[in-house]
């Protein structure tokens, strides 16, 4: 029987396998080249993914194991990311700024998702954009969608549009430095609360100054921390909504295995029961799975069916954006950041 399925799933999870492998091939050309990573292996799987299915679309001996990438890789690789979590960053951090990062992810999530229904997206879809935008882009809208059941298209479209203005974040956000008269801290703070990714924060900050690159680092780590709390809390709704449950149901029913998984490591890493050795080896594998799901999803995607979201996409990303970007400098102004 395992045999059988083992049989039946190699031809899709090697396909998508060998889609993320040529992706984060071109993210190392590309980091060669430019000196940083401006699309992320993330992003080009989905990409390289999408153009394939255009290209060609795969018979149904494919389907098992594309369909299994995009769904249970992507739950493993989410609960192995919980490895790279301590609670103790976020104790670091200290309770006046950590209480300021989750009221602005709270603000950003609750703005972006009515932006996004306001102007005609689906549900998911709205809450893919709402959670990427307030959160850490690709990677949180990655870890929400096996939680909300999203689609495919959705996934890909979210990822694709927030991928392409998280660069221009990168490029345009050093500008605000002069024209708003912020401190290296105070741009710091912003752009650890506005920018998508760890990687593009260094980007972005780096070109102002030392200051403003730990700053950013900093307030981006507690903020995504916040990622697990918001996928909790979609997952207890998303059960309560599709199973009709009663609150007193047991938590394993309400909470996916591995978002429980994800919770499992990030305690064992913040008591330290986890040796550095293992995490050498747990987060590169998280990250592999991550790119061969995205390049599953990829292969799902219908081309036409991004091109009749893509307007509105673009515009609630942005308009979150531009929403995020305001209350993160109003949380600098009301804590008195100097």
């Amino acid at each position: 029987m395992i045999q059988n399925r083992i049989v039946q799933l190699a031809p899709g999870i090697a396909l998508c396998a060998g889609v993320a492998l040529a992706a984060m091939g071109l993210q190392r050309i590309e980091e060669h080249w430019t000196g940083r990573v401006w699309l992320e292996a993330i992003v080009i799987a989905i990409l390289l993914g999408t153009l394939l299915r255009t290209l060609w679309t795969p018979d149904r001996r494919w389907s098992p194991g594309i369909g299994f990438s995009a769904k249970t890789l992507l739950e493993i690789a989410v609960m192995l990311l919980g490895a790279s979590i301590s609670f103790q960053a976020v104790l670091d951090a200290g309770l006046g700024l950590i209480l300021g990062i989750a009221i602005v992810v709270a603000l950003a999530l609750g703005a972006s998702y009515a932006l996004g229904r306001e102007l005609g997206l689906p549900k998911r879809m709205a809450v893919l954009v709402a959670c990427g935008n307030a959160i850490c882009g690709n990677s949180a809208i990655a870890a929400v969608a096996p939680v909300i059941g999203a689609k495919p298209a959705d996934v890909a479209s979210a990822i694709a549009f927030t991928a392409i203005l998280g660069v221009i974040v990168v490029l345009a956000l050093p500008g605000l430095v002069p024209l708003v008269g912020l401190s290296m801290t105070q741009y710091g703070v912003l752009a650890g609360l506005t920018v998508y990714a760890v990687p593009q924060v260094l980007a972005a900050t780096i070109p102002v100054g030392l200051v403003s690159t730990q700053i950013g680092t900093l307030v981006k780590l507690v903020r995504v921390l916040m990622l697990g709390p918001v996928v909790i809390g979609l997952s207890v709704m998303a059960g309560r909504r599709t199973e009709g449950v009663k609150p007193s149901l047991a938590f394993s029913r309400l909470v996916p295995w591995f978002i429980i998984g994800f919770l499992g490591l990030a305690l064992l890493r913040s008591l330290g029961a986890i040796p550095e050795a293992l995490l050498q080896i747990v987060m590169p594998a998280a990250t592999l799975l991550t790119v061969i799901s995205m390049a599953a999803l990829g292969l799902g995607v219908d081309l036409k069916v991004l091109a009749k979201v893509g307007g509105r996409v673009t515009l609630a990303v942005t308009l979150s954006l531009l929403v995020l970007i305001a209350i993160s400098l109003g949380l600098i102004r009301l804590l008195g950041i100097a």
